[in-house]
């Protein structure tokens, strides 16, 4: 995102605020040079432009780090693809819809070809990083990489060497087996990506096989040329206690959707931060039998928040909690806030509303818990989306 050479200093005032430690009610909210420099409830001093946000929540901007409802931006048919500057235009303000103001696009890297090619990838990663992207969301990326995927192997690390991508996932969804029943949800899924026989789905996913070994072997070597940089990595979708071991040895900052409680707890025991979408709370469960967002709440195995497929759901779900008594609502929103950009390692400068933080905050209507109550985005001190 490319930031203009000013920002005003801001005063906002009156609103009540959601700080790290809890509530402030009409307080005045200092910026400068796009950071808070100031949380109390004092008078303005002299010198900064006054924002009257009476009546008005504040709270920080959303950081989701796994996100990839922009695949429908790009690809909204099978076969079907969009102008990918366009497409991420659209996304960036779905994003903002959403009260998102930091987002990990959360691109996969696999052996299928189109959508979720290395050629798909690359082209994502240089339009995200171009300085003229169009793009006002703080956009980082995310690579989900495929352990099949061996190909180009040096374009991966030199993506993590210039920090080009900030955060990986290791993924394996290569079906055991091909046999029919196996096979069968990878191929649903292929087919919303791709028009493809049932027999190039087969000899796409049989061909991958021979790679897995050389993966593997990639995957030890992406860990710990991540654990030097400082990049975090992220196992998925741990289904079973051997996975969950595997991941303690990688030293894994981030299980992404763990199957069940046993799995979670195990996961957060050797210091991972467990990682669920919100879509999961939203529909009452998951869409593929894993453990439900609502039972990991409530035995407190519950971490992160992401958008997961849909972007509304990321807003909505620290309501809801609440709503439900899973959790306190300012427990919640660190969740969707706080919480993600610790784990992603960016929790130095995002996720809360505090002195030396990132300037990125949501103004909402209160009691609200439908995306429809954000009167204004800011992000790095600077209004993005408002109908204030």
């Amino acid at each position: 995102m490319k930031h203009p050479s000013f920002t005003p200093k801001l005063a906002l005032q009156g609103a009540t605020v959601l700080t790290p430690t809890g509530w402030l009610d009409s307080a005045t909210v200092l910026i400068e040079d796009g950071k808070f420099v100031a949380v109390d409830q004092t008078a303005k001093p002299s010198g900064y432009v006054a924002i009257d946000v009476t009546g008005l929540h504040l709270l920080p901007g959303i950081v989701d780090i796994h996100g990839d409802a922009f695949e429908r931006m790009i690809c909204p048919r099978p076969g079907v693809n969009l102008p990918l500057d366009m497409a991420l235009v659209e996304n960036d303000l779905a994003l903002l819809g959403a009260g998102i103001t930091t987002f990990f696009y959360s691109i996969t890297d696999s052996f299928e070809p189109g959508l979720r090619s290395r050629d798909m990838a690359r082209q994502l990663i240089n339009q995200i990083s171009a300085s003229d992207n169009g793009l006002r969301v703080d956009s980082r990326i995310h690579i989900r990489h495929e352990q099949a995927n061996t190909a180009d192997y040096d374009e991966l690390c030199n993506w993590l060497d210039t920090r080009k991508v900030t955060l990986i996932s290791l993924n394996n969804h290569l079906p055991p087996t091909t046999d029919d029943e196996t096979v069968q949800r990878y191929t649903k899924g292929l087919r919303q990506r791709l028009k493809l026989s049932e027999a190039e789905i087969l000899a796409l996913v049989q061909s991958a096989y021979p790679r897995q070994e050389e993966g593997l072997a990639q995957f030890e070597d992406l860990v710990q040329r991540c654990h030097h940089l400082g990049i975090p990595v992220a196992s998925h979708d741990d289904e079973t206690a051997a996975d969950v071991a595997k991941s303690r040895e990688r030293g894994v900052a981030i299980a992404e959707f763990p199957a069940s409680i046993p799995l979670a707890e195990a996961s957060r025991a050797y210091g991972a931060a467990v990682l669920m979408g919100a879509p999961n709370l939203v529909r009452g469960g998951s869409h593929v039998g894993y453990m439900s967002v609502a039972a990991a709440a409530q035995s407190q195995v519950l971490d992160c928040l992401c958008s997961d497929y849909h972007y509304p759901s990321l807003f909505h779900a620290p309501f809801l909690l609440a709503e439900q008594g899973l959790m306190p609502f300012e427990q919640a929103w660190k969740c969707v806030a706080e919480y993600p950009a610790k784990a992603a390692k960016i929790g130095d400068r995002k996720g809360k509303i505090a002195p030396g933080y990132d300037a990125d905050f949501l103004l909402l209507t209160p009691n609200d818990p439908l995306p429809s109550a954000i009167r204004a985005v800011y992000i790095n001190g600077l209004p993005v989306k408002q109908s204030l």
